[in-house]
């Protein structure tokens, strides 16, 4: 249990900073747009080749980890898929724009949370376990996302392009960083000298910075208007998904710390990115904001109980 705060208790003082910061306007506000376009493209990256060129893989199920993530996502979206038609009326009253928000903010995880709770709780290793993770998560929630923004909130006319949905994947720098670690680790060649202690002090600039534009993110006054369609995002994302992820995680020999981080990895609340790709493919965006401040705040209380309910913390 002390573990467990000791974890949780800065990345949650972290967030409560960044809200406070630019709630409060203690620094301009120009300063928030560079800060994560630097940690997304930076610090992160740096963070995830360090921690996976040092991992110890042999160690680690990757294949079973992988296959329970995206065995999960597909579930997931299957089963939104379906729901959807239902969705339209009663306390949900969810139009197509709407239903893509819910969609995306049922999968996309916050890497930057969960790389934080993460080396938290299991250092290095916990570090290489979440980078495994978005591996496997963030290309597919990438391509069903857009599948989904053009079914049920694209233009009229509009139809799927590969190259949408390849495109954005080959260029995220999670996923370059991702496969660069790995290399370097399978090829038994490792961090060399000067770049590996350089990429050591731009990782340790990520996670503050990262955890501070998510709680700059938050908008508590659109708690306010928050709805059923609100509460049915926090339930898919952080009940559901996790759930999938532990009884797909059992079928695949995971077990102890791997399989406790393998659920707290889709347990994550929804990504600041979600937002961004609702306002460019017709999806509602202003639902996004809210959906992604709500379930931020309701992560400090549904990540702990995950986290003990599991073995391996």
């Amino acid at each position: 249990m002390i573990q467990v705060l000791g974890a949780l208790a800065p990345v949650i003082a972290l967030i409560a900073l960044g809200h406070q910061m630019r709630s409060k306007r203690w620094i301009d506000e120009s300063f928030w747009l560079p800060a994560e376009r630097a940690t997304f493209f930076l610090f992160f990256p740096a963070l995830l080749v360090t921690a996976l060129a040092r991992a110890r893989l042999g160690g680690l199920p990757v294949g079973g980890i992988m296959a329970a993530e995206a065995g999960a996502v597909l579930v997931m979206a299957v089963a939104a898929g379906l729901a959807a038609p239902g969705l339209k009326g009663g306390p949900w009253r969810l139009d197509g724009p709407a239903f893509t928000s819910l969609f995306q903010c049922s999968m996309r995880p916050n890497t930057y949370v969960g790389l934080a709770v993460a080396a938290g709780l299991w250092g290095g290793e916990g570090v290489a376990l979440v980078a495994i993770c978005t591996a496997a998560v963030v290309p597919l929630v990438n391509l069903l996302g857009i599948l989904a923004l053009l079914r049920w909130a694209g233009k009229e006319g509009a139809s799927f392009r590969w190259r949408d949905a390849i495109v954005p994947v080959a260029r995220n720098p999670l996923i370059l960083s991702c496969l660069v670690g790995i290399t370097l680790n399978l090829g038994g060649i490792g961090l060399p000298p000067v770049i590996g202690p350089f990429l050591d002090i731009l990782a340790g600039a990520s996670l503050p910075l990262g955890l501070l534009a998510v709680g700059a993110g938050i908008r508590l006054g659109a708690l306010r208007h928050a709805g059923a369609s609100v509460l049915l995002s926090i339930a898919a994302k952080m009940g559901a998904l996790p759930m999938m992820v532990v009884a797909l995680g059992g079928l695949f020999g995971l077990d102890g710390a791997t399989l406790a981080g393998a659920a707290l990895y889709a347990a994550l609340p929804a990504a600041p990115v979600s937002y961004l790709v609702a306002r460019q493919m017709g999806g509602d965006a202003p639902l996004v904001a809210t959906m992604l401040s709500a379930q931020t705040v309701a992560a400090a209380l549904i990540m702990p109980v995950w986290i003990l309910a599991l073995p391996g913390h």
